[in-house]
This record gives structure tokens, C-alpha cells and sequence, in this order.
């Protein structure tokens, strides 16, 4: 086995440029395809996330009496897949906005009076999450007499899962042609080894050398470029994401604790597809190489 070694790293140091192309495709076709999967992967983790506490918040009419307040906390409570209801006052409302705009607090200090409503926070209860269902429960409480609105995202979900489809195909269609691409390159590099090297690769028959002592040091050497390739396309995905995440925990603090990168099993599956990616190439030019 170390002679197959040998031999296959022999090639790949004896032809540098050819080598410094196959593995440069290969790291951009795992780095492009694994962007796209770590999108889909963290864009479903923060829908989930969402999912499992959504929350509606339900504003009151203008100038609505405690009397009329309490009766529609009643109501919001009996009303089938609501779990949980808390009042926000218009004060507390204010005191929110500002500590979510620290930088432009100013601003509504300005303010002559206070523009926003009294609100109910209304958590749905897990397993009513559905889309319909969740209209279904906004239409039951914008029904009731005191509410003056419901607000609980709807749009913007819509939008959501519209652009991960939208990116869903798009990754697919990218890596599909970016998986190609890395084995046509591949399969010529090793093209053009084994005809530089074909008056050697005669003797050997010549002198009795299976095909499979010719073969095994090139599937290696494909291998080993896949490998590399694939580690490198990671490296560079990783350093992208840690970047993102520093500047986006700057901004969101823990919030950006819900995007993660992918565990050490799926790295390793992904190494292990450019490995496939770089046999599959060799597989292609030997299997022409040795027919001619």
C-alpha cells in the first residue's frame, strides 16, 4: 500500500497546476453547495424556533375601559389554542421600543404622547402552529369587541418559507452543476496524467502489471484531492461564518446563538462526498484510458 501511496503522490506533486485546479474546484463546489444546505439548516432551525412560541400581538381599541380590558383577557383565554395571555401596557410598550433602539432612544423622547396602544401577548399553544390554524385563531380574537387589530407575523412568514423554497431549488440546481463540473475537472486531470505517463503505464503491462496495480494509485490520488479540496471549501465556509456571526452577535447578542455551523458527523460527510467526488473522476478517465 505504500507504493500506491507513493506513486499517487508522486503524480500530484509532479503536476502542481493541474493539481492546484482540481482541488480549487472541488473547494468551490463544496463551499457554494454547502452555503446553500447551511441556509436551509439554520433558516428551518429559526422557523422551528418560531414555531414553537408564537405569539400574537393583539391591540386594543382606543381608549378601552378596565373593564372592557378584563373582559377581553377573559375572552382570549377561552378561546381554543391560546396558552398563555399577557397584558402590556401602553408604558411598557414605549419602554420596549426603547431599549430596542438604544442608538435612537432620543427620539422618542420627543414624543408629546404616547402613540401606542394597550396590547394583549397572546402565546399559542405547541401543536397550533399551523398556518391555518393560527388564522383560524386570529379571525376568532380580531372578532372579539374590544380588539382593534391582530398582528402575529403572518406576512413575513409567508415570505420566509416563499424564499427558502426559492433557495431550496437554487441550491440544487447550483450544486448539481457544481458536482458535475468537479468530476469533469477531476476526470481530466487524471486524463492527462495517465497520457503523459502512457509509454510508462505500457511496460508495466508489459512486464506483467495488473490493471489493478495501475489503477490504485490514481483512484488514491483522486481521493486525495477530493479530501483536500473539501477540507479546504469547509475552512473557507467556517471562516465566512464565523465572521457573520461575530458582527451579527454585535447586533442581536443571543439571538445569534440560533445560527450554528454543521456538527463534526456532517463535516465529515462532506469530506467524504469530495473523496467520492475526486473517485468518481478517476473511475470516468480510467475506465476511457484503459479502453483505448
Amino acid at each position: 500500500m505504500k507504493v500506491y501511496f507513493k506513486r499517487a503522490f508522486d503524480d500530484i506533486l509532479a503536476n502542481v497546476f493541474l493539481t492546484a485546479i482540481t482541488v480549487g474546484t472541488i473547494a468551490l463546489a463544496i463551499l457554494i453547495a454547502c452555503a446553500f444546505a447551511l441556509f436551509f439548516v439554520n433558516a428551518g432551525h429559526m422557523l422551528n424556533a418560531w414555531e414553537k412560541g408564537v405569539r400574537m400581538m393583539v391591540y386594543l381599541k382606543p381608549h378601552t375601559s378596565e373593564a372592557a380590558r378584563l373582559d377581553t383577557r377573559y375572552r382570549l383565554t377561552r378561546i381554543d389554542g391560546v396558552k398563555k395571555v399577557v397584558f402590556v401596557s401602553r408604558q411598557e410598550a414605549l419602554a420596549r421600543l426603547k431599549q430596542q433602539m438604544p442608538g435612537r432612544a432620543g427620539l422618542l423622547d420627543d414624543l408629546r404622547e404616547n402613540p401606542l396602544p394597550d396590547a394583549f401577548e397572546v402565546t399559542v399553544v405547541p401543536g397550533s402552529q399551523a398556518e391555518a390554524v393560527i388564522e383560524l385563531i386570529a379571525r376568532r380574537i380580531s372578532s372579539l369587541p374590544g380588539v382593534d387589530d391582530v398582528e402575529y407575523g403572518k406576512r413575513w412568514l409567508r415570505r420566509f418559507a416563499q424564499l427558502i423554497n426559492l433557495f431550496r431549488l437554487a441550491g440544487f440546481a447550483v450544486g448539481g452543476l457544481l458536482f458535475m463540473a468537479a468530476v469533469f475537472i477531476v476526470a481530466n486531470t487524471v486524463r492527462l496524467v495517465l497520457y503523459s505517463r502512457r509509454e510508462e503505464i505500457e511496460i508495466m503491462r508489459l512486464v506483467g502489471a495488473t490493471d489493478r496495480f495501475i489503477k490504485i494509485p490514481f483512484y488514491l490520488e483522486g481521493t486525495i484531492l477530493g479530501a483536500v479540496g473539501a477540507v479546504i471549501g469547509l475552512a473557507v465556509l467556517f471562516a465566512g461564518y464565523w465572521t457573520f456571526v461575530s458582527r451579527l452577535q454585535q447586533e442581536l447578542g443571543d439571538g445569534a446563538k440560533l445560527i450554528g455551523f454543521f456538527s463534526p458527523s456532517v463535516c465529515l460527510a462532506i469530506v467524504a462526498a469530495g473523496m467520492l467526488v475526486g473517485w468518481l473522476g478517476c473511475l470516468i478517465s480510467l475506465k476511457q484510458f484503459m479502453k483505448a
